[in-house]
């Protein structure tokens, strides 16, 4: 890092130096010129000269003067002439200097001001000058993630309400409809209560989502990691999906390995599997098939959740990870928008990575996690 400052102000250091040897080079010819002037014949004739002239004093009275007034004094004279120097050169050198400061201090006020455009510095602060336009470039960076975080809240505030209100209207309009009716049937009671308690738990669902959530944006999460075996946990989960996957004529085929060992957390990971799953069987044409595949790859292990269905445009691809986002919103479903986006912090907690590609009908979620030596 030493060594690169040094380079950078290499332009910097030559031009200082060829300034101050020029006015090291100045103030040497001016001492000698005033030194030679005091005492060469010159300065002692023209002293007496002046006070004859200006004065009308007689020669012998003004030689007289200039010897007690000048020459006795000559040391001291000459310490002054050089102090003389040395102060207006040093105000040179110093105004030399500041006016890189203000070069520097005026470039930070058009950052703090937002003025727009390239700071611009002379050619011997080039590195001052990228380092200042750089952090201009993070400054507005920095501005527009706040204004992306502000927005995103604010989306998060109309979806809570939104998401929130519909089941509790629901249960509330239920509710209403047993008190007000009294001569109900036991079988309509029955019913009543049983849409209003699967409300209930919707928005108990609903909930628990946004707490998952912002706990994996607010809080420094520590995973509970162990190996398990991968095959076994995709044949259960599989294996619970069933009901689901009959109600739309669906399969579900998994190809991997026997036996195949994921070191993860097994609950959290479990979650990832869930959600891609239900996401798969959710735009799942019907009567398809959903693969499932498990294999290691460079170091890590990699796995892929396909589903035959309506192709991805790019631009909602590129925003399917986001908090709240539905692939249709029009679309009536269950879900909260965050179940992609929690599958996605926790594959980043494990220090993986998630994707998702379309094209021809076929939409693929991978994901990859680096796994240690076995």
């Amino acid at each position: 890092m030493k060594s690169r400052n040094h380079e950078a102000f290499r332009h910097l250091a030559r031009k200082i130096l060829i300034h101050t040897v020029c006015l090291l080079g100045m103030a040497t010819v001016m001492i000698y010129g005033i030194y030679n002037f005091l005492f060469e014949a010159g300065f002692s004739r023209m002293i007496p000269s002046f006070f004859q002239n200006v004065f009308g004093m007689e020669k012998d009275a003004a030689v007289s003067f200039y010897e007690r007034a000048f020459r006795r004094h000559m040391d001291l004279i000459i310490l002054l002439s050089m102090a003389g120097i040395f102060f207006l050169f040093l105000h040179i050198y110093l105004r030399y200097f500041t006016r890189y400061f203000e070069q520097i201090s005026k470039g930070m006020d058009n950052l703090m001001l937002d003025i727009p455009g390239e700071v611009s510095l002379p050619a011997e602060l080039l590195p001052i000058e990228r380092k200042m336009n750089l952090l201009g470039h993070i400054i507005d960076r920095q501005k527009s993630d706040m204004a992306l975080m502000k927005q995103r809240k604010n989306d998060m505030i109309m979806y809570l309400a939104h998401d929130l209100k519909t089941p509790l209207a629901s249960s509330i309009s239920y509710m209403n409809l047993l008190l007000e009716e009294k001569a109900i049937s036991e079988e309509l009671r029955e019913k009543y209560l049983s849409i209003s308690l699967a409300k209930n738990q919707r928005l108990e669902d609903l909930l628990n989502e946004f707490l998952e959530i912002a706990k994996y944006d607010l809080s420094h999460i520590v995973l509970q990691c162990s190996r398990i075996d991968l095959s076994r946990l995709l044949e259960q989960l599989v294996f619970e999906f069933q009901p689901i996957l009959e109600q739309k004529k669906l399969t579900c085929r998994l190809d991997m390995g026997e036996h195949l060992v994921l070191e993860c957390d097994v609950d959290r990971m479990q979650r990832v599997f869930d959600n891609l799953l239900r996401n798969a069987v959710l735009y799942s044409q019907e009567g398809s098939q959903i693969t499932v595949t498990a294999e290691y790859k460079e170091g890590g292990l990699e796995l892929q959740f396909a589903n035959h269905g309506d192709t991805i445009p790019q631009e909602k691809l590129d925003r399917i990870f986001e908090q709240f986002y539905r692939l249709d919103a029009g679309r009536s479903t269950d879900g909260s928008g965050l179940g992609l986006a929690i599958a996605k912090q926790i594959v980043t907690l494990h220090g993986g990575t998630i994707t998702a590609a379309s094209r021809q009908g076929m939409t693929i979620f991978t994901i990859k996690i680096p796994q240690p030596a076995m």
